[in-house]
Order: C-alpha cells, then structure tokens, then sequence
C-alpha cells in the first residue's frame, strides 16, 4: 500500500477504531508510522506515569480525545493512600501550551483540581466532552468554570467522584445559549441544586439523552423536567418518594407515559417503594437498570419490577433480590449479557444475600450472559461447573464470596476445580477476579487454558510461589495482575522478570515480598518502575534489606523514569 498517497492511508487507517489497531499499523514501516502519527485523533493512556504528555503529544500531534487512568485499581478498595498521587494538570498544561484542540477527556481515579478544571475551560475552545470516574481534589466552583466557559460542550459524566459542594449554584453557570448538551450526569454530587436553572438547562437542550440527577431532585421537580425531555433515552432518578395519592404523583405516571425512548434507567437513591409502579409503563423497554445504589428496595419489590423488564441486557442489582430474585431475572431476562449483583451488607449481618443457587439459575436462564460481577455468601465447585458449561463465552468473571477464604461448603474442598472449569471453557476470558479458598492448583489452570486473560485479581489465595509463576509463565497476554494477602514472595517476583516488560503493571500488597528483592528487581529492569509504598515508615533504609517486608508494592512499565511527584511514603528503587 505505500504507492498509495499518504490522504488515502489516512481514510484507511480511519475505519481502525481499535487502538491495538493502530499501535500495530504504526509498526508496519515508517511511512505508516508517519501517516498513522498525523491521523491519530484518539489516544488511550492506562497509566498517567508510563508516558509524560509531553511526548504523547510529541507522537500525536493532532490528538482531540484523550482517556487517562491515575491510580491502580486496588484503589477502589483503599489500599492505595489518599495522596499517593495521579495529577491531571500537568497533562492539561501541557496540551494548552502545545496548542492542541482537545475536545474530549476521560478520566479515571485521576486527581483533578479546581485549577486543573478551570485551565481546561479556558483553554480548549471546541471542548465537548469530559468524564470523571472516581476522581478527587475539585469542587463545584471547578465545574462552574467548565459549564462557563466551554460553550460547545456535549457530556458532562460525573461518576463515582469525591465532589466538594458549594452552594449548588454551578448549574446556573451554563449560559443561556448552552443548547449543545447530549449527556449529564451529576448523581455523585451530594449538594443542593438549583432546580430552576436545571429546569431551564433541561429545556433548551433538544438533543439531551441522557440525564442522572442527584439525590437532592425530588419527584416533583422530575416530573416537570420530564415534560421538557420526553426524548431521554437513559433517566437517572434522584428521589423517588412521593405519596401515591397526590397530584403530582398522577403527573408522574402521565409523563413517563410520553417518554416512550427510554432504555436505560438507574439512581432511585432514595424511594419509597409504593412509587415503583409508575415506572412499570416504561420497564418494556429497558434494556439497561441500574438499582446498586437503591437500598430502599427490597427483595419483593425488586421481583415485581424485574417482572415488568423483558428486554434487559444489563443489570446491576444489589443483593436483596436473594437466589428466589435471581430465579425471576433467569425467567424474565433472557437476552441478559452483563450482571452485577453488589451486597447490601459488606458484613452479612442480618442478610441472607446470595449463593450459588442464584448463580446457576441466570447461567441456566441466560444462555447470552458474558460479563459477571457476583458478591455472595458461598459458592461450590458444581455450580462453577455449572455456570461454565452454561455460559461458556464470558469475558469478564469476577466472583466476590464475602468470606474470602471460605471452602465449597458441600465438600469442604477449595474452588480450584469450578475456577478451573471457568477458564477451560470461557476461551475468550480477558478478566477475571477470584475468591474463596484456593491452591495452586487453580493458577496451573489458568496458566494453561486462560490465553486470552488480561487482567487478574488474587486475594488470600496460593500456597507457594509456584502459583504465582504458573500465572505469569502461561498467560501471554497479561497486563495487569493484582495480588493482596497471598503467600507469594522474592522467587516468584524474581524467576522472570521480562514478563514485566510485556505488562502494564503489577501490583502485591501484603504478601511475602521483601525490600532486597525489589531492589533486585529495579537493577535488573531500568524501564520498569519499582514504587515501594511506604505509608507507616514500616520500612527503613540500611538495615537488612533481606528480613523487610514490603506492604505494597506497585511496580509499571514506562518510558520516562521515575515519577517527579511521588510523595515521601513513595520509594521509587
């Protein structure tokens, strides 16, 4: 193809929407990696220290989206300290000083800023697009820069985020001219809103599709914004309490009636069940519900809704529906390919959740299901069977027991012949997270049949170092793998070292891990990031390195050295 002119391999290269697609294209020859550098307009960075911005737009000089992820994933769970760092200004800096036309950014567990925020509204005149997942460090007044001064913006996603505040009054900031918006969502924010000005926003955005409202919408204000957007495709109630036998509740039910595009429903963050039954008219064509923030709910309710949702592809639920609930979603969803059931009690106290009863009757039920979050009271090896024998295409499998190092409680015997069974017929595996007691016999498995496995997650699993070693010696192609509270040390870290060049990061906490083998570890491998993350000054320089023990370590390929930023607890060796 290098006969053909370089505006041509552009078209070409423009229907490669993969960016395993255009990383490989680049390789080819230097013309395409020269045509390839000038027609990249998307890029994807999973570790905002693996590459400085400078020379990501060095590479990609015409770069309009960008989605960046900050700290590793064990984040979510706390392990990861507040300050441990993931910046977002110096990346925004960076593109304002080189003049690129930024119109999209995602960002996940990054630190973001008021200033960070407020540089990005100035900065970027054709701006559409920001997503803040798990995010930190900004507040309302932040968000007001941005609904200010970005007067093309299309999505505004908040999600998960720790937002501070201030007086609500941010949504009042998108002018009156702002008609451009297509997606919102603010249910993380915890302030008072100015309902008038979102009622006005509402009204004047004839494209809005997609709305999540906080907590602090009630009722009635939904049902007036309702009239204005009777073309939402995806509605995120805030408070969904209101007397039946009231006025504005008749009004409810009348509108909803009229919005005949909705597909996607999730928030109900603070209902009163009696009012389930408005949402019934529209349940038909709900193809995506998310209930894992509606506590209100209870298991009898959850039933006669998910009755009334035929179509459902997506469901995220939480616990309480019990195994008798998941038995109606096997009978009702039958075109169900994601599921996540999340515990309504981390402790079990007073709630009898889940089993593996309720597993095996959605993979009976749901032949479709390929992507699985599943916290549970106990699980058996047959069921596993089961459930792999039933659904034998899933991607992601992510099995939570809340006793993390319980047995199968019919036979007393690890989980390493059910897990095994999952990762010898789901061949297109590319997640998975594993729980309940487990040998090494179980990481032998998956080094032999997981060879499409990306990621993994470890928790209190393993005997020796050998299960560690089956892992990284089988799984080809292995990115990220995760461990805490497993018995994994130096010769398991050690044995092959060039496996970390092929991965994006590794991450141990709690393990049997010691200082000397980390430094072992950063001599040998120079374009790897060795960080020990010393938060209680548990360790000490000088001593025998040997007998310390590392808490957590975190280590990541990258081209650019060490990090500039780390803070004092953050040994980079």
């Amino acid at each position: 193809m290098n006969y053909f002119p370089d505006e041509v391999l552009e078209h070409v290269f423009d229907f490669l929407t993969s960016h395993r697609d255009r990383n490989a294209v680049s390789l080819v020859c230097r013309s395409w990696y020269k045509v390839e550098k000038w027609s990249r307009h998307r890029a994807f960075v999973g570790n905002c220290y693996a590459i400085s911005p400078e020379r990501l737009i060095a590479r990609f000089p015409r770069i309009r989206a960008l989605t960046l992820k900050g700290k590793p994933h064990f984040a979510d769970f706390n392990l990861v300290p507040h300050d441990w760092g993931g910046f977002v200004y110096p990346w925004i800096q960076a593109m304002a000083k080189s003049n690129i036309g930024l119109e999209e950014l995602r960002l996940k567990r990054m630190v973001v800023s008021n200033e960070s925020l407020e540089l990005l509204a100035r900065s970027f005149v054709n701006f559409k697009s920001l997503v803040l997942v798990s995010c930190e460090g900004f507040t309302t007044d932040g968000l007001a820069a941005v609904a200010a001064n970005c007067r093309f913006l299309r999505e505004l996603d908040l999600q998960e985020n720790e937002v501070e505040d201030r007086k609500g009054q941010w949504l009042s900031c998108f002018p009156d001219s702002c008609t451009s918006l297509v997606s919102l969502n603010f249910a993380c924010l915890k302030g008072e809103v100015n309902l008038t000005a979102l009622e006005r926003l509402v009204a004047r955005c004839p494209n809005l599709k997609s709305l999540r409202l906080n907590r602090a919408v009630p009722l009635e204000a939904l049902q007036r914004i309702l009239m204005h957007a009777p073309q939402l495709v995806d509605l995120g109630t805030g408070s969904f309490d209101h007397d039946p036998d009231t006025e504005t509740y008749r009004k409810l039910i009348s509108t909803l009636k009229k919005c005949k595009s909705i597909r996607s429903m999730s928030g109900f963050l603070d209902v009163g069940p009696p009012c389930l039954p408005s949402i019934y008219p529209i349940c038909s064509n709900l193809t995506s519900l998310n209930l894992s923030y509606a506590p209100g709910i209870n298991g009898v309710e959850l039933i006669q809704l998910i009755r009334h949702c035929r179509k459902l592809q997506r469901l995220w639920i939480l616990d309480c529906i019990g195994d008798k609930g998941l038995g109606v979603v096997a009978a009702t969803c039958k075109e169900l390919q994601e599921l996540r059931v999340f515990p309504s009690d981390l402790h079990g106290v007073g709630n009898a959740g889940v089993t593996e009863e309720g597993l095996v009757a959605v993979s009976i039920g749901c032949p479709k299901l390929h992507s699985l979050l599943y916290f549970c009271q106990q699980m058996t090896n047959a069921a596993l069977i089961t459930v792999a024998k039933n659904c034998p295409n899933f991607t992601r499998f992510r099995l939570c027991i809340l006793d993390p190092t319980k047995p199968d409680p019919v036979t007393g015997q690890p989980l390493d012949e059910g897990f095994g069974a999952i990762v010898q017929s789901c061949k297109g595996l590319a997640r998975l997270s594993l729980s309940g007691l487990l040998t090494d016999q179980v990481f032998l498995y998956i080094g032999m049949y997981a060879e499409q496995l990306e990621m993994l997650s470890i928790a209190f699993a393993g005997d020796t170092d050998k299960g560690m070693l089956y892992v990284l010696n089988g799984c080809k192609k292995l990115r990220k793998l995760e461990i805490r509270d497993s018995p994994f040390g130096n010769v398991a870290l050690l044995t092959d070292v060039g496996k970390y060049e092929t991965m994006r990061s590794l991450w141990m906490s709690s393990c049997e891990v010691t200082l000397g083998g980390c430094k072992v570890l950063a001599k040998k491998m120079p374009r790897i990031n060795v960080e020990i993350i010393n938060e209680y000054d548990q360790m000490e320089f000088g001593f025998d390195d040997d007998m310390q023990k590392v808490d957590k370590m975190f280590l990541y390929r990258t081209l650019v050295g060490p990090r500039k930023d780390a803070p004092h607890f953050v040994w980079t060796l």
